[in-house]
């Protein structure tokens, strides 16, 4: 006897609430690129490899491949790495909540976007377009990325 199989689905890789459907997929074409923030003690860092300019008693900026990636008030250094990745954008979502709205230099310009997090758990699982500055990119409004890394496949 054949076995009755539901749509196939997108769940949020922490606690597998169903996010979104596979047929809403509109693009697999998607590189994420932002950055994530993370907290590091200043003796981590060769900060004797800084040009002098850049140290004062109050802030501290650590370069790492000629790229500035923190700064340090006291002892702890915020550094920031940049994070690529595969992202799908989807036409629809559900199960999540849509954050404050905020303007975001992407890799295709100036976007107003939202992050959307899993109404369950509430990992962060990529973003809504809300309005795009340029002309070419105004089909991503109302649209949603996820971030592959997030989602795990159901009902394949």
């Amino acid at each position: 006897m054949d076995e009755l199989v539901g749509p196939r689905l997108y769940s949020c890789y922490r606690c597998r609430n169903h996010v979104c459907l596979h047929d809403d997929i509109i693009s697999k074409a998607f590189q994420v690129k932002h950055l994530i923030c993370s907290q590091h003690f200043l003796a981590m860092y060769h900060v004797s490899s800084c040009p002098s300019s850049l140290l004062n008693p109050t802030r501290v900026a650590v370069s790492c491949d000629a790229f500035v990636i923190g700064y340090a008030t006291s002892r702890v250094i915020s550094m920031y790495q940049g994070r690529h990745g595969r992202a799908f954008l989807f036409s629809h979502a559900m199960n999540v909540a849509v954050g404050a709205k905020e303007d975001r230099n992407l890799m295709t310009g100036l976007h107003t976007v939202a992050d959307i997090s899993c109404v369950d758990c509430s990992e962060v699982l990529g973003w809504k377009y809300e309005r795009a500055f340029e002309a070419s990119q105004k089909y991503k409004e109302g649209k949603f990325i996820f971030e592959k890394s997030k989602i795990v496949k159901e009902n394949w």
